[in-house]
């Protein structure tokens, strides 16, 4: 995957994750960003080694949670 691709990916990608967050969690769009952006979970994702990106938003979205858990 050439490295535009990845970042298109990811484009489509975030706010999808983003949106099952706000919906799961029931939080602000704002406070659903901040969660996501600041977590390990997207420091992984935006490497494109991880493959994360090959998962869906809520798969993504139950990484976060394990994440905030432990």
């Amino acid at each position: 995957m050439t490295d535009l691709e990845f970042k298109a990916t990811l484009q489509m990608l975030v706010p999808m994750v983003i949106q099952t967050i706000i919906e799961k969690k029931d939080i602000s769009v704002i406070n659903a960003i901040k969660l996501f952006y600041l977590s390990e979970l997207y420091k992984k994702l935006e490497k494109e080694v991880t493959k994360l990106w090959h998962l869906s938003p809520l798969a993504l979205f139950e990484l976060l949670e394990i994440e905030l858990n432990t």
